[in-house]
């Protein structure tokens, strides 16, 4: 199958396969959620969930407002795919070298002061917005469906929708961990989605380089 080619419902799988294998990876943002359901409840674990969404709106906006800037110019387009490619390179390859356990927190412990509904919503949008990696692998995206001429009102239904799996994805995370045998199975399996998703990343830094080669090449 020719990735560069893909068009339609299979790209569409491509881009959303991708965003939600870079959803199962825990970062902060994961942790942030889980800590603020097991120790606040999934009532104020969903602000946090709703800010995390909010922050990465922010960079699928930005990722499509700075693109369609520089959809003019192919030599910027290209280096843009280029950068992306060593990223999504080197983070799989921080994912797949990662030594040790990840550790879920504890359900117990102090709650921290605070703890509105408000409150938990700007933590969550901070967490998500002072991530570099979120900027870094919506640019990388967003900027390989624009090299291969992905309209852009499909660009714009592809940030919508993750705008909504991110949402959706850690209201789930939010509920799910409060149940016990979630929870274990959740801090037995958190390596192998790690490692998973680092040949994950690994082939779409191929597939964005494969795309950038050919930009050059037109």
């Amino acid at each position: 199958m020719d990735l560069c080619a893909a068009s339609g419902f299979g790209q569409f799988a491509m881009v959303a396969g991708a965003h939600f294998l870079a959803l199962l990876s825990p970062g902060p943002d994961f942790f942030l959620v889980v800590r603020s359901s097991l120790v606040l409840g999934v009532r104020r674990a969903a602000a946090v969930c709703l800010g995390i969404a909010l922050g990465n709106g922010v960079f699928i906006g930005a990722a499509l407002a700075g693109l369609a800037a520089t959809r003019a110019s192919q030599g910027v387009l290209v280096l843009l795919q280029w950068g992306g490619c060593l990223y999504l390179a080197w983070l799989g390859w921080r994912l797949l070298s990662a030594s040790g356990e990840t550790a879920l927190p504890e359900a117990g412990g102090q709650p921290p002061p605070g703890g509105g509904c408000a409150a938990q919503l700007v933590s969550g949008f901070l967490s998500a917005v002072l991530n570099p990696k979120n900027a870094l692998f919506y640019a990388s995206l967003f900027s390989v469906l624009a090299g291969n001429g992905t309209p852009a009102a499909a660009q714009f239904g592809y940030g919508l929708w993750m705008f909504a799996m991110v949402f959706g994805w850690d209201l789930l995370v939010a509920w799910g961990v409060r149940r016990p045998p979630v929870r274990a199975r959740f801090a037995r399996s958190v390596r192998g989605v790690e490692r998973a998703t680092g040949l994950v990343l690994w082939g779409i830094a191929l597939w964005v380089a494969a795309a950038a080669l050919q930009a050059a090449r037109s």
